[in-house]
């Protein structure tokens, strides 16, 4: 055979196709169980304790659980009827007169990931409670750009407080 004829032959498949073959079979297999995944209930919130089902400020201090404002129902109507607070909603003041630092976690202990300087305006996701900064044990997820936390104590609320995570 010559070199001529060797170019316009066609190639010769030699079996490379399994592994192809059965990773379009499950992705075929996937797409058609999507329908079926799209019907599962969302499960339900968990609350600050861990406790599934549970308002998230139901057992805090200064906080009765919806019994007390009249029955389950009504509470599960204001609820529906409120917006709902997104990212950014809640904002805040940078009070550190040296700028706050910003840490991976909601600790004193915590990696250092950014600062935010002084006076400057910080968008709030939530709050939860971590390591004690001037007695305040209350933590800003902040999601200016990057998710970090910083100390409450440093941080002055621009409208409402935020929501517990």
């Amino acid at each position: 055979m010559s070199q001529r004829s060797l170019r316009s032959s066609t190639p010769r498949l030699r079996g490379s196709f399994g592994p192809y073959v059965a990773a379009l079979a499950v992705a075929a297999a996937a797409l058609t169980a999507t329908p079926a995944l799209a019907a599962v209930p969302t499960p339900p919130p968990v609350g600050f304790n861990g406790h599934a089902g549970v308002d998230a400020d139901a057992g805090r201090p200064g906080n009765a659980g919806p019994e007390a404002a009249g029955t389950v129902e009504s509470a599960k109507t204001a609820e529906t009827d409120a917006p709902a607070m997104t990212s950014g909603q809640y904002k805040g003041r940078v009070t550190a007169r040296t700028g706050l630092l910003l840490r991976d976690r909601p600790s004193r202990g915590g990696r250092v990931i950014g600062s935010a300087e002084y006076g400057s305006i910080v968008h709030i996701l939530c709050k939860t409670r971590g390591d004690e900064v001037n007695g305040n044990d209350r933590w800003y997820l902040l999601t200016d750009g990057n998710w970090a936390w910083g100390s409450a104590a440093y941080i002055e609320n621009i409208g409402k407080a935020p929501r517990w995570c």
